[in-house]
């Protein structure tokens, strides 16, 4: 089947069956693109379609955005994991913004702002702007390398070279919009990961995989490697008028920038820093372990909870460590397990309204 062929057939089984109802292809615009496509990264569409329509209706523009503080920002990715991306979406909003509130037309343009790669670029150049401009999502991923039966991982800087030459000889230069989004739906409602419909999907004649029998195999997976584990302390510590320490951890790194608990290598460091700061500390109960997944390590954590028996005497810098109350925790950028651990153990009486 020519790259003709394959767009015809593509095109005409998107205009009978692809989704056009999700919230980011209404009101199409270089911004919405934009929001949707970061979200989408490593996350499914039902679990972004509430945080896309929660973060339009506070950050309807880029202007709005980029006004924002990062603290709501994160407040406001909370849960979708890789906060990098909200913080990248935070600095490229104000950079687009201070240069009058337009994006790049061009592909090199678009790819100078921070958290924009090529396929991020090429979507939103394409669905926003009409341009024709390759993407390489993995959902396209797995269509192209199954189509063409392109062995090897395409994490590899070999495969990923040829999964672009293929991408770049199928895009059209008309309806690049609905092609785009058509090849994204084709991977995502057809040819999955695992199960793949190969018996109603439009190409399926020219599939090479499908008439190797290899659908299974390809695109081949990434190689395994066992993840390490780190262990940590996390220290939920109450006050005498029950409010919870949390600090904000470093600007980068994991969990950059959010409100997190006190982390320590073992119980007795966490008894030695609450010393340090002169106060009395019930012996703490240790609650169940958890386990937090990354994708280069495994962090298992052992919550500490414990109460202070003196009032606070000494003050705390605002800017790294507060004392917050349960009902403030809706407003802050928690990572997810810190979230779970505090609406699991904080008191119910503490935690209605949130919780």
């Amino acid at each position: 089947m020519s790259p003709d062929q394959f767009q015809r057939q593509l095109l005409a089984w998107f205009d009978s069956h692809g989704r056009k109802d999700l919230p980011w292809q209404r009101e199409i615009s270089p911004y919405r693109v934009w929001i949707s496509e970061i979200m989408l990264q490593q996350t499914q569409v039902a679990s972004v379609i509430g945080y896309f329509e929660r973060f339009m209706a506070r950050f309807p523009s880029v202007q709005s955005l980029a006004a924002a503080e990062l603290d709501e920002v994160l407040q406001y990715w909370s849960g979708l994991g890789y906060y990098a991306r909200a913080r990248n979406l935070h600095k490229a909003a104000q950079i687009v913004a201070a240069g009058g509130g337009e994006f790049p037309q061009t592909l090199a343009g678009m790819c100078e702002l921070p958290g924009i790669g090529r396929s991020t670029a090429g979507a939103i150049l394409s669905i926003a702007c009409g341009q024709s401009q390759p993407i390489l999502d993995g959902n396209v991923k797995r269509v192209l390398a199954r189509y063409h039966a392109v062995p090897g991982w395409p994490g590899e800087a070999r495969v990923a070279e040829r999964l672009w030459q293929i991408a770049t000889q199928y895009t059209p230069s008309q309806r690049t919009a609905a092609y785009t989004q058509a090849i994204m739906d084709l991977g995502a409602t057809l040819c999955t990961r695992s199960k793949p419909v190969c018996a109603i999907c439009p190409v399926a004649a020219g599939c090479q995989a499908r008439q190797q029998g290899l659908t299974r195999e390809l695109p081949q997976a990434k190689p395994r490697k066992t993840l390490p584990v780190k262990q940590s302390y996390w220290l939920l510590l109450q006050d005498p008028a029950k409010r919870i320490l949390l600090e904000k951890r470093p600007p980068t790194g994991i969990w950059g920038g959010l409100w997190s608990l006190p982390e320590f290598d073992d119980i007795a460091a966490a008894g030695d820093w609450c010393r340090q700061h002169g106060w009395m500390v019930k012996a703490p109960q240790v609650l169940s372990a958890g386990r937090h997944t990354f994708s280069h390590y495994h962090l298992d954590y052992t919550p500490l909870l414990a109460g202070l028996e003196n009032p606070i005497n000494n003050v705390m810098e605002a800017d790294r460590a507060v004392w917050y109350k349960a009902a403030d925790f809706a407003l802050l950028g928690l990572p997810a397990p810190v979230k779970r651990l505090l609406q699991q153990h904080y008191p119910e009486d503490y935690y209605d309204e949130n919780g």
